[in-house]
């Protein structure tokens, strides 16, 4: 069974060990009216079209059942495991077994005012033990983006997360202009070198356009390909480490 076909099943989900050169890659994402959500099954594609496995968690509300039937959200995708900080139960996740336990993490982040949102926030203001561990030195991490309109945070959202990952010691990985798509001027589009993006528009009516789901799925092979590299390399370093480690002798 595929990573993507089990995060479907209820129940605690831990990560395995995966295979010697398949990279695992954690796409961990916060989507209030479905837009990240969206564009996290494209990353998902993305991922597995480049060999690596891809597992879709989502980060937990903080917001009340009341606010977010004000706010008209709609119910979160079940199927979809989502992160706890208590014991993982029923369809969830421990935050070790999410951050942790993957050879690579995209995150997907709705902007707040040109930043994250209080849910992703809360996520990593959470992760002060896995800092003191340094559990996520050398991880490397991507970004995708929602905003409501062009110049709603599509850059300033990645750039201002990048505190939490330098804190960690993780290794972001951009998508610079790989893909000629995020140059098309002839339709409107999210996306930009720092990781695919999507308009929401300010209603949120907007879905995620043809173009930019594609911009998506590339960033998820674009990504694989670079943790593959690192998982890869690094076994090959730590192999070669162990094989020239001199032997004691007698003397």
């Amino acid at each position: 069974m595929s990573r993507a076909a089990s995060a479907t099943k209820s129940g605690p989900t831990p990560a395995q060990p995966a295979s010697t050169n398949k990279a695992r890659i954690h796409i961990i994402y916060y989507s209030m009216y479905g837009h990240i959500a969206a564009m996290a099954k494209s990353i998902l594609k993305g991922v597995e079209a480049a060999g690596a496995e891809g597992r879709l968690i989502q980060v937990p509300e903080t917001l009340s059942a009341d606010v977010l039937a004000k706010m008209h959200a709609p119910e979160k995708d079940k199927t979809v495991p989502t992160i706890t900080l208590d014991e993982a139960g029923e369809n969830t996740v421990g935050l070790e077994d999410a951050l942790v336990n993957c050879d690579g993490i995209l995150l997907g982040v709705p902007t707040r005012f040109g930043g994250i949102p209080a849910q992703m926030k809360a996520l990593w203001d959470a992760t002060g033990g896995l800092w003191k561990k340094g559990a996520l030195v050398g991880k490397p991490i991507g970004v995708f983006i929602s905003t409501g309109t062009p110049g709603g945070g599509q850059e300033t959202t990645t750039l201002t997360s990048l505190t939490n990952f330098c804190h960690h010691g993780m290794i972001f990985v951009p998508i610079g202009y790989s893909s000629p798509l995020l140059m098309n001027l002839t339709e409107i589009h999210g996306g930009s070198p720092y990781g695919a993006g999507t308009f929401s528009a300010p209603d949120g009516k907007r879905q995620p356009s043809q173009l930019e789901l594609q911009v998506a799925e590339h960033q998820g092979t674009l990504f694989a390909h670079t943790a593959t590299a690192l998982k890869v390399g690094r076994a090959a370093t730590s192999d070669q480490t162990k094989t020239e480690r001199p032997t004691s002798s007698k003397k």
